[in-house]
């Protein structure tokens, strides 16, 4: 089992002792906010286990670029949410609901700011490569971002531009989270590469499980709206697999079912379901989501380190794929 509570609280008392200013409140409240929602916080915990890999030692050093990975990925949070207009983060109204969109926009920016003070407190020799890292990453998930709103505007999206965009805006800062710390703990150059692929690939099967929670999960504890996918109409690997599959006897009620919404239609999300039962989506995700998993896995078991030393990552990664929220 791996020692999820311990490096929690270790980077918990880390993150309590960070100190906000209190003025101007604007800028700072929001982003005590946002910090405060916390949620899975598995991004911190892959950098300490990273570094866990291979020197445990290293640990504590490693706790700024855990505080660093966790700012970078609330403030894209907040931005992401004024860009999809959404209420709720975490069960919580999201900061641009709260107070304003320039408020949330500026907060994020801070925000963005404040991880890279973190970066900065990291071993000064590791310094230049987790810059060049945690840069590229920071890239590579607006790239993300920019690819997902592509899509809403596009009619066709193939598997494999989903995969690379759920790979750039989500998996990439799993890999450098792991990388991260990897760096910190004296990994030689080919073992960060191959724990970096272990944490893309299972960041992607993680998304994927995600899209497969999001249609068939259970409501009691998922955690969001079950359906939501379908009911807006997200261009998920099953909405683009079905499309793939669909025969003409089909295309009328599935172009029917996109021009609708709850109110004219308010069994779209069961009729959905009919037909990705019909065309066997569910198992195709499936495949997808256990094929990335293996990769992911083939990865880790590359690493050239003590077999015992990687049960804690394959124990976290086994939870994350077998998880019901």
């Amino acid at each position: 089992m791996f020692h999820k509570s311990v490096h929690a609280q270790i980077f918990q008392d880390y993150t309590n002792a960070v100190e906000f200013p209190s003025s101007p409140a604007n800028l700072y409240d929001p982003i005590r906010y946002i910090l405060s929602l916390s949620g899975k916080r598995i991004r911190p915990l892959l950098v300490n286990m990273g570094v866990e890999l291979f020197d445990a030692s290293h640990v504590p050093a490693s706790l700024p670029a855990s505080a660093a990975i966790e700012y970078f990925h609330n403030f894209s949070l907040i931005h992401d949410d004024i860009m999809d207009k959404a209420p709720l983060r975490r069960g919580m109204e999201t900061v641009h609901q709260k107070w304003n969109d320039s408020v949330a926009i500026l907060s994020g920016d801070a925000l963005l700011v404040k991880a890279y003070e973190e970066l900065v407190k990291c071993p000064t020799d590791k310094l230049a490569p987790l810059l060049r890292l945690f840069n590229r990453t920071a890239l590579e998930v607006c790239e993300g971002q920019q690819y997902d709103m592509d899509f809403e505007e596009r009619n066709t999206v193939t598997q494999d531009e989903y995969i690379n965009m759920i790979r750039l805006k989500t998996s990439v800062l799993l890999g450098c989270a792991l990388q991260m710390g990897a760096i910190i703990g004296n990994a030689e150059e080919s073992a960060q590469e191959l724990l970096y692929e272990f944490g893309v690939n299972l960041g992607i099967a993680f998304q994927l499980q995600d899209d497969l929670l999001d249609v068939y999960g259970d409501p009691k504890t998922f955690g969001k709206q079950v359906g939501g996918d379908i009911i807006s109409n997200k261009k998920t690997l099953l909405f683009i697999k079905l499309r793939e599959l669909l025969t003409a006897d089909d295309e009328a009620e599935f172009v029917q079912l996109q021009a609708s919404n709850l109110e004219n239609e308010p069994d779209k999300v069961a009729k959905m379901k009919a037909l990705y039962a019909k065309y066997d989506i569910q198992a195709l995700a499936i495949y997808q989501k256990e094929k990335f998993t293996a990769i992911a896995y083939e990865k880790l078991r590359a690493i050239r380190v003590e077999e015992s030393r990687k049960d804690a990552l394959f124990s976290l990664a086994d939870a994350l794929m077998n998880r019901e929220q």
